[in-house]
């Protein structure tokens, strides 16, 4: 059994959108730049670990775990990103992001990496994040259970402008 399958058993979320203008049955997939598809592909599965396939001349999708793609398109310029605009993937343990920790600083050169820093606790997760040759970012991280659902379990702790939401105040 996967990984994936031991912490959830369906990926399947109920679709909640009846008052929306637009009505859609599922988010499909997402866009990430490269300069160079040959390297780039190499980085995402040698390193990675990623699914790839090259659909167009200058186009791949890549994937992971979920039937959630992500189409990587090659051009000569991106906007640059930064932490916040970055992509997760989860390993196992706390071992397995040292290992890929200690990978990506003896890696950089090889894989083109512009950037790694260090593994520490942060938002619930301890993970770490590097900038990749494209420049975008990417953050190797383990949560214990399946961060997605406890998220969207959790529910909405804030307002839309950041304020607290007490529960059960009168």
């Amino acid at each position: 059994m996967s990984h994936i399958r031991e912490l959830t058993d369906d990926a399947i979320v109920p679709v909640e959108n009846a008052t929306s203008v637009v009505k859609p049955y599922v988010m499909s997939h997402g866009t990430l730049g490269c300069f160079d598809m040959a390297k780039s592909r190499k980085f995402y599965e040698e390193f990675l670990g990623l699914e790839c396939i090259q659909h167009g001349p200058t186009s791949m999708v890549i994937r992971c775990g979920l039937k959630f793609h992500v189409v990587c398109v090659q051009s000569s310029k991106y906007a640059v990103c930064d932490m916040h605009n970055h992509w997760g993937i989860d390993v196992r343990s706390e071992d397995e992001v040292n290992a890929a920790h200690k990978a990506a600083l003896e890696k950089k050169e090889q894989y083109g990496i512009q950037q790694v820093f260090d593994a520490e606790q942060r938002h619930g997760v301890y993970s770490f994040y590097l900038i990749d040759r494209d420049n975008n970012w990417w953050e190797i991280q383990y949560y214990p259970g399946f961060q997605n659902d406890d998220m969207f379990d959790f529910g909405d702790r804030f307002t839309p402008d950041g304020k607290p939401i007490t529960r059960g105040a009168q």
